[in-house]
C-alpha cells in the first residue's frame, strides 16, 4: 500500500482523459470523485458534455462510477441517477475502503481501475492505497474559499513532481499546465 500523494497524471480538466490513454494502460473501470473533479459543487443536474465524455467512455468498454466522501447523499443520487451512472458513497477518502467497494461491484481488480480527483489529501491518495491509477484534474471552478487556495497551493509540489516524471518517460519537457 502506497502513501504516495503523488499523482501518476495531472490534466487541465477531466475531458483531458481520453478512452484511448486508459486502454493502453487496460484500464477498464474509471472511479471518480464528483465535485470540483467533474462538476463545480453547486451545479445540480450534469451537462452535456459530461453524458458525452462518460459515453465515450462507455462505447469503449471502460465502466464508470462516482465515488464521493459527499456527506449528503440527495446531490450525488440526484447527479448519478441523472446520468445513469452507479455511485459509491460515504468512501472515507483517503481510507481505500470506498474504492475496493466500488471495483467488488464492478468486478474489477485495481490493475484494471483509475481514480480520477482533484484532491491529493483525498482521491490521489486513495487511489495511491487502493493500488489503482491516480489520476487529477485542476478544480472545476478554480479554488474559490480561503482553504481551497491553501490547499490549491500546497498540492503544487506534488503536481510539479508528477510532471517532471510524465516528461522523463515520454522524453519531453515538462509543462506547467
Amino acid at each position: 500500500m502506497s502513501y504516495s500523494l503523488i499523482p501518476n497524471r495531472v490534466m487541465e480538466q477531466y475531458a483531458d482523459l481520453t478512452p484511448a490513454y486508459l486502454r493502453e494502460r487496460g484500464i477498464t473501470l474509471l472511479l471518480s470523485d464528483l465535485d470540483f473533479t467533474l462538476a463545480a459543487k453547486s451545479t445540480r443536474r450534469p451537462d452535456q458534455s459530461l453524458r458525452d465524455w462518460i459515453s465515450a467512455l462507455e462505447a469503449e468498454g471502460i465502466a464508470f462510477m462516482i465515488v464521493s466522501n459527499n456527506r449528503s447523499g440527495k446531490r450525488v443520487t440526484e447527479f448519478c441517477a441523472d446520468l445513469g451512472v452507479p455511485y459509491q458513497g460515504h468512501a472515507g477518502k483517503p481510507s481505500p475502503r470506498g474504492l475496493v467497494a466500488a471495483m467488488a461491484r464492478a468486478g474489477r481488480e485495481p490493475a484494471q481501475t483509475a481514480m480520477l480527483g482533484d484532491k491529493l489529501l483525498t482521491d490521489v491518495l486513495a487511489a495511491n492505497r487502493a493500488g489503482v491509477l491516480a489520476l487529477m484534474v485542476e478544480p472545476v471552478g478554480g479554488a474559490v474559499t480561503f482553504w481551497q487556495k491553501v490547499l490549491h497551493a500546497m498540492q503544487a509540489p506534488f503536481k510539479a513532481a508528477c510532471r517532471r516524471r510524465e516528461g522523463r518517460k515520454s522524453g519531453k519537457k515538462p509543462t506547467n499546465g
